[in-house]
């Protein structure tokens, strides 16, 4: 069975801000994969981050899943905006995030694969109703054990992420990333 990695928009972004998005497609190995939700966000977000437009170009995580069964949607829609917070005046609020666990956790072929986002509060329910759950910070571990960076790297990068406004947990030296 394959475990797919599934980065929210944050993420995304985060290593969109350093112009580092060759180096998460590397961390991800083939094993990236995001919703319709996640893939619009992204290409929004492309207005502040011009590379994020390259994704779907280049296709590294694939087709963005769609959901169309009506049942799901209502689901989907129940969970964006009783645990996520989202509004009906801003109906994509929260919508990647929900789609996220949705597949996740019910379609087959996506159990057992990874969610990556560095919103706390999602992170949490998705913990909470069994996702592993990875963030940023955790993608960098992975990519120093793997030799795609050191742990200097890692830290500059992440450090840097968040002097650029970006929003997530930081090592305090970079022997705290392993």
């Amino acid at each position: 069975m394959t475990w797919y990695w599934f980065p929210d928009n944050t993420v995304l972004c985060n290593f969109a801000a350093v112009s580092r998005l060759r180096l998460l497609k590397e961390i991800l190995r083939g094993r990236g994969r995001w919703v319709e939700a996640i893939y619009y966000e992204a290409t929004n977000s492309a207005r502040f981050y011009p590379e994020l437009a390259s994704i779907g170009r280049d296709g590294w995580l694939g087709e963005p899943i769609q959901i169309r069964d009506q049942a799901e949607v209502d689901l989907i829609e129940q969970v964006r905006r009783s645990v996520f917070g989202g509004s009906r005046q801003r109906p994509t609020e929260h919508l990647g995030e929900a789609q996220t666990c949705h597949v996740i956790l019910n379609w087959p072929a996506f159990q057992g694969s990874f969610w990556v986002t560095d919103d706390r509060d999602a992170l949490e329910y998705a913990r909470r109703r069994g996702i592993t759950t990875r963030d940023t910070m955790d993608l960098f571990c992975e990519a120093t054990v793997e030799g795609l960076c050191t742990q200097d790297e890692a830290y500059k990068l992440l450090h840097e992420m968040a002097r650029l406004g970006r929003h997530l947990r930081l090592p305090n030296r970079p022997e705290d990333i392993r």
